[in-house]
């Protein structure tokens, strides 16, 4: 009798249960029978997903899928960074940016851009911008100094020219229950993946305590060699049935609930804004996440430190919504992992293995970056502990780098107007979260050399998520809430032609943002042409 895993059963539908049956159906080749059992429909709201941009190299380009016809299914638009309003200002609730109590008269926003930081004499720019502020030689942000996209942004132009060419890495937002039915019609379609709709009633485990079967409310039982759980918070097969504790991380992050609408939107009078907004509240912030037509939007907040009322209230009175009227989707969630996200032969993907707020749009990635991994370690019917140990630790360190990193977001924030924003001042960062910000602000050059090859820098999955962090995503988010290093780096001292030669590059940083001004379409322009409106 052969080893080989004959039979998986995906529980649970939705955006996670698609995506694993797409990409286990494509990855097995049609030579393991795939089944998603999903339950019947519970209606949900459509309030906007937002990725990361290696979602079509890592996952649509590995399932055959083009770029352009995924999007037209899922309402998809264009996110080329994220934009971050209010963070350092006090106040009341506003999507619109208050001035900077720095003599500056800038608004109090940045970006953390998907633009490739440039490199000079093998030192990254973001030193050499340290540099020229701390010897009088500039007062521009980050962001704007050193990236052409802030600009282009604030312009609302697209991240591709007419023609489709791109001008820069983007990331997308899309409707995730199109996404989940456009996958389901991709992976019964094309990959002969099975679709039951029932509900998991029963649940039965062998002598050594693997998973045997399922049994559904019809009285259906299904069973498997392998079984993935894309239950959602429920996990119900890695938690219920077999009670993998789940690791609460509330003592990084302290939210866990939202409120989430969908609101219409006049693109054509106001444009489509191609990155997404996270604007900071009394409680916690608020995602803005445009789309052809409406754009999604929920406030991610601490129920520690407001009622679900008020956090309704406050929500509402942001976007000028009626709380007795608007449809609200209300939200409890955990943060945290499970222990162990594989336990026998039992894969927990999604939500049902791991959660951290939406912050930085990893929510997505976690599900597919698992799926990549589950392939890699793919086991027959012995399941080699190996296999598993490692994938177990593949995913917490990706869990734990992306925790620790959202969690600096709200520690080195400057508010402290609300008691939500310094009860994160006292929470601990994790050691190596520690180490990161003491090396920047010792100056070092903790970002790895940048390729100007975007497909060759998205595209190298395996390292694509180490890097992630440790590249000018420290930059830009620390030096947009005023984080900046103790002082320069310390070679450039040595290096006076370095500093002197570098003004070209920072000058050609303005000609193509000037020139790209002048050449791109509007993001509502391009998303009209390429969804065929």
């Amino acid at each position: 009798m052969s080893d080989r895993i004959g039979k998986i059963l995906i529980v649970g539908g939705g955006t996670a249960g698609w995506m694993a049956g797409s990409y286990l159906g494509k990855a097995l080749s049609g030579t393991a029978e795939v089944t998603v059992l999903q339950a019947p429909d519970i209606p949900t709201l459509g309030v906007g997903e937002a990725t990361i941009p290696n979602l079509q190299t890592a996952f649509f380009d590995f399932l055959g899928i083009p770029e352009d016809e995924w999007m037209r299914e899922c309402n998809a638009s264009y996110k080329a960074a994220i934009k971050f309003v209010n963070w350092r200002t006090p106040g009341p609730s506003s999507p619109h940016a208050r001035p900077l109590d720095d003599g500056s008269g800038r608004g109090d926003h940045f970006y953390h851009s998907f633009g490739l930081l440039k490199f000079h004499e093998r030192i990254p720019l973001s030193h050499y911008w340290f540099h020229r502020r701390r010897h009088g030689a500039t007062d521009e942000p980050f962001d704007y100094a050193c990236y052409k996209e802030p600009a282009l942004l604030d312009a609302g132009k697209s991240p591709r020219r007419l023609d489709g060419t791109p001008v820069t890495n983007y990331a997308w937002h899309f409707d995730a229950r199109l996404v989940a039915d456009y996958l389901r019609r991709f992976a019964t379609g094309k990959l002969g993946v099975r679709h039951v709709e029932d509900r998991v009633e029963r649940v039965t485990r062998d002598a050594n305590g693997l998973i045997e079967s399922v049994t559904t409310a019809t009285g259906r039982t299904f069973t498997a060699d392998l079984f993935i759980d894309c239950s959602g918070f429920r996990g119900l097969l890695i938690n219920k049935e077999l009670g993998e504790p789940f690791l609460d991380m509330s003592d990084h992050l302290l939210n866990n609930s939202a409120v989430a609408s969908a609101v219409p939107h006049d693109d054509e009078a106001d444009g489509v804004e191609p990155y997404t907004s996270s604007i900071a509240m009394s409680a916690g912030w608020t995602w803005k996440i445009p789309m052809l037509g409406r754009f999604g939007t929920g406030y991610v907040y601490s129920s520690d430190f407001i009622d679900q009322d008020d956090a309704v209230r406050e929500f509402c009175a942001l976007w000028g919504l009626d709380p007795d009227t608007a449809p609200l989707n209300k939200i409890r969630f955990r943060v945290g992992r499970n222990r162990r996200a594989w336990v026998g032969n039992c894969v927990s993907i999604g939500t049902s293995s791991c959660f951290v707020e939406p912050l930085e749009s990893t929510g997505i990635y976690f599900t597919y970056a698992a799926l990549f991994q589950l392939v890699k370690h793919f086991p027959d019917k012995g399941f080699n502990p190996v296999l598993i140990d490692r994938f177990n630790r593949e995913v917490e360190t990706m869990f734990d780098d992306t925790r620790d990193f959202i969690q600096a977001h709200f520690y080195f924030s400057p508010r402290n107007d609300t008691p939500f924003w310094r009860a994160n001042k006292e929470l601990r960062l994790a050691d190596s979260m520690q180490e990161k910000v003491e090396a920047y602000r010792a100056g070092l050059a903790i970002n790895p050399p940048a390729s100007d090859d975007a497909q060759h820098y998205y595209g190298n999955f395996e390292e694509e998520f180490r890097n992630f962090w440790n590249n000018s995503n420290y930059y830009c988010v620390l030096a947009g809430l005023g984080v900046v290093p103790d002082a320069p780096l310390p070679l450039l001292e040595h290096m006076p032609e370095a500093t002197r030669t570098v003004e070209p590059v920072f000058d050609d940083i303005k000609r193509q943002r000037e020139r790209l001004l002048d050449e791109l379409p509007s993001t509502y322009e391009f998303l009209l042409r390429q969804h065929g409106r």
